[in-house]
């Protein structure tokens, strides 16, 4: 057997009725079977403000929902994330997310002196993310260019995260219910291997 992994699980649809919480259920299901320790998050059921006020001018004090958010991230060995795209890009409350935890300190410092650059507090963790669309993501490529490389490069992998894994699912809107079970055992065989 596996050697058991900490995995915490963000699902970032608004939409807690959503395929992306059905498809996460899966993964947790496959996730525990295999004896991983799992902690699940519905971006749906967290309080807080999702607009970063002042940018980083002015302390803007985390509610509770951010401060566990980010306890949990430090907690995980794999971080997954399961969200739509909307309008080419991630949902808006994701996005408010992580403008507002992914602050330096937490996932990154910047550093000061003669060298540029930052570090990677989150080095030591790989990640996943599990985007839903209607439309196919080299069609989505083609007119607007990488969808999710803001999330996946511009957070996760600046962040330290890596690997960094990626699955796509198109074509929501002729999904059938044969399809979707197909993609629950797929969720629930990653989820089993904790990656």
């Amino acid at each position: 057997m596996a050697q058991s992994k900490k995995i915490f699980i963000l699902v970032g649809n608004p939409d807690k009725d959503s395929l992306s919480t059905a498809l996460a259920e899966a993964y947790v299901d496959g996730a525990r079977k295999a004896g991983h320790e799992v902690r699940l998050t519905q971006i749906s059921d967290m309080r807080f403000d999702p607009i970063l006020h002042k940018g980083y001018k002015v302390v803007q004090e985390l509610e509770p929902d951010l401060v566990k958010f980010q306890e949990d991230v430090r907690w995980c060995e794999t971080y997954v994330t399961f969200f739509p795209i909307w309008w080419s890009d991630v949902p808006a409350l994701l996005k408010g997310l992580v403008d507002r935890a992914w602050m330096p300190g937490f996932g990154f410092r910047f550093n000061h002196g003669r060298m540029p650059g930052w570090q990677r507090l989150l080095k030591g963790r790989r990640a996943r993310v599990i985007v839903t669309s209607d439309t196919h993501p080299a069609i989505l490529w083609v007119l607007f260019g990488g969808n999710i490389n803001s999330y996946v490069r511009g957070v996760l992998r600046f962040s330290g995260f890596a690997p960094l894994r990626k699955t796509w699912i198109s074509g929501m809107k002729n999904l059938s219910p044969d399809r979707i079970e197909r993609l629950k055992v797929k969720m629930a065989r990653i989820g089993a291997k904790a990656k």
